[in-house]
């Protein structure tokens, strides 16, 4: 078997188990998002680690604030005029 490669056992509720070192490699943590893709030709399914989306833009908002590119309230005010 391939050092990337290893065998699970699927649970009576259908439930896998992610081993530590494949978590370790994918930077997956407790509560994080999985994405599972089936590729009917080669029977394989693909796993990747995804983003909340709401997570991703709270982070661009977070960065555009300390940079200094974000306006307050009043600010829309006064344009609007």
């Amino acid at each position: 078997m391939a050092q990337n490669q290893v065998t699970v056992r699927v649970d009576e509720k259908g439930r896998v188990t992610l081993p530590k070192k494949i978590r370790a490699a994918l930077g997956v943590e407790y509560g994080d998002a999985i994405s599972l893709k089936l590729e009917p030709e080669s029977h394989f399914v693909r796993l990747a680690r995804t983003q909340n989306p709401f997570d991703a833009l709270a982070q661009h908002a977070i960065k555009e604030f300390k940079e200094g590119r974000t306006r307050t309230i009043e600010e829309f005010k006064l344009y609007a005029k």
